[in-house]
């Protein structure tokens, strides 16, 4: 479902209360784009910069037209696409647009609260610089809460979103381009949020991120990892370094 960038604020203030009260079995991850050329877009849309949900429901028919419905109700949608699908299928949509060897620069973070003073931040960096950029804001909340912060190694648990910004692009000639887009979205955004990122958003960012991401259990992660690799073998990664 997509609406005009222009309805950012207005959709994104309705989308950070609507989610809260919403069962597990509705999921809808807020984003910026650029509308691709080709199917299932039409022509009159090509290139044209959005807002908008990606939406899943595991429930009945009945509780996701309810939802899409509340949604229209934020602002009038340009453009969907929804339909019964298997879950593989959903996820393979967008195969096709993200081909191997783009060039990619991510920045993330974990996100609890969208202050009206964020959302003006996103509305200032959301016009996509190309057409394989974007924005994310994948909902953690739901089953996430219901597991305690140092029962598993991730203690972000009182997190609503995982934030992902991502600049894409296939030439090379870009990268800076899509990097200082990336880079200062991200610091625009990055004081309304929790620190930390989930792992696979975060580029070569420096211990202290890490440190972040695991916040009170990197010191249990170190130990196990001094145990397991006491030489940091395996350090090419977002890399929790042994206990000294």
């Amino acid at each position: 479902m997509f609406w005009k960038l222009s309805e950012l604020e207005n959709t994104m203030k309705w989308y950070r209360k609507w989610l809260k009260n919403q069962p597990d079995d509705i999921y809808a991850f807020y984003l910026v784009a650029e509308v691709p050329p080709g199917d299932p877009f039409p022509e009159e849309i090509h290139g044209e910069k959005v807002c908008g949900l990606l939406w899943c429901c595991t429930g009945d028919e009945q509780q996701f037209n309810k939802a899409t419905k509340e949604a229209r109700s934020a602002a009038k949608p340009i453009f969907e696409f929804t339909g019964k699908m298997e879950y593989p299928a959903l996820q393979s949509l967008f195969d096709g647009l993200y081909p191997k060897g783009l060039q990619w620069y991510w920045k993330g973070d974990f996100v609890k609260e969208l202050s009206d003073e964020a959302i003006q931040q996103h509305a200032q960096f959301a016009n996509v610089p190309t057409t394989h950029s974007t924005m994310h804001l994948y909902p953690v909340n739901g089953a996430a809460h219901k597991v305690g912060k140092s029962d598993t190694a991730w203690d972000k648990r009182d997190a609503t979103w995982s934030m992902v910004i991502a600049g894409v692009d296939p030439d090379p000639d870009n990268a800076e381009r899509i990097k200082s887009w990336s880079k200062n979205y991200w610091e625009a955004v990055h004081r309304y949020t929790l620190g930390g990122a989930y792992i696979n958003f975060m580029m070569e960012e420096g211990q202290d991120r890490i440190k972040a991401t695991y916040g009170e259990n990197y010191a249990r992660l170190q130990k196990i990892k001094s145990k397991y690799d006491p030489n940091n073998f395996f350090h090419v990664n977002q890399n929790i370094e042994p206990a000294s």
